[in-house]
């Protein structure tokens, strides 16, 4: 039985206040067998994602044969077609969007020319088209920064499918990258409860293979760059935040124990952190 045509768009309701990221408006459409748009361009990105039936998309004479559960993305002023199937026309829901950062973001996306993503049985992927749409309808001044965050959760969406962990792990200068990854992970969550374990977990790696790479790179593991870092940070502080007792000091480096920061410091830098503050005094 052929599904009826209907075809609905709503517009952001909030001024575009600045040139970072702004969604455009969203919409949703049942088309009808063979129905066709272009060839045209646009100047903004738009992007569509296909909930049902299947259709043809037509990006730099390329075609891509599209079905349920995939997403295209247009690039502003590139000359594109799409058109439904004709006994099977898709239904799929869209967003267009522009600003400073849009090439940023959709930047994952288009690696090696890529303009289609599968993203399977997801369906985080159409609720959160609808989320966008749905915040429009609602207006209110914070439309705008939540379509915004929307659009921020769509992309993180595709990236989880763009860059499987198995992939990562095989792509050329995967190691250097890895390496980074866990520099920044550790540098920027040392004054946290910070679980090698955990890490390993969320950058999708298995930890005795993080910990042999950084052990290679570093000449220690992990734990000890950790540790390190730790105690570093909280020598900084010693010198130059002389208000903070050394508890204070201790957990703003991510120490739990103020007793083991203290063996730790003096392991490091052959002093207690209280010796060490009042050599600072006298310098």
């Amino acid at each position: 039985m052929e599904r009826p045509f209907t075809y609905s768009v709503v517009s952001n309701p909030t001024s575009h206040s600045d040139g970072d990221l702004y969604v455009l408006f969203s919409g949703e459409s049942q088309t009808k067998p063979g129905h066709r748009i272009g060839p045209k361009i646009y100047d903004f990105y738009l992007m569509h994602h296909v909930l049902s039936g299947r259709g043809t998309f037509t990006a730099a004479g390329k075609p891509y044969e599209l079905h349920a559960g995939q997403t295209f993305l247009i690039r502003p002023e590139q000359l594109i077609s799409y058109a439904a199937h004709e006994t099977e026309p898709w239904r799929y829901r869209w967003i267009a969007f522009e600003g400073r950062q849009a090439d940023r973001l959709a930047s994952p996306f288009l690696q090696g020319e890529q303009q289609v993503v599968d993203t399977g049985g997801n369906r985080r992927i159409g609720v959160l088209y609808r989320s966008i749409e749905r915040s429009f309808r609602l207006g209110g001044a914070d439309a705008h920064l939540r379509s915004v965050g929307y659009l921020h959760l769509l992309f993180a969406e595709f990236s989880s499918v763009l860059q499987e962990p198995a992939d990562r792990a095989v792509r050329p200068g995967g190691d250097e990258e890895l390496f980074q990854q866990v520099i920044r992970y550790l540098s920027t969550q040392y004054a946290e409860p910070v679980s090698i374990e955990r890490m390993a977990e969320t950058l999708g790696y298995n930890r005795a293979y993080l910990s042999r790479l950084f052990k290679r790179r570093t000449g220690m593991t992990p734990v000890t760059f950790l540790l390190k870092l730790r105690v570093d940070k909280a020598r900084l502080l010693l010198r130059e935040r002389q208000e903070l007792t050394i508890e204070q000091i201790a957990a703003s480096a991510g120490f739990q124990d103020p007793l083991y920061f203290s063996k730790q410091f003096k392991r490091f830098y052959g002093q207690s952190p209280s010796d060490y503050r009042e050599a600072m005094r006298l310098v």
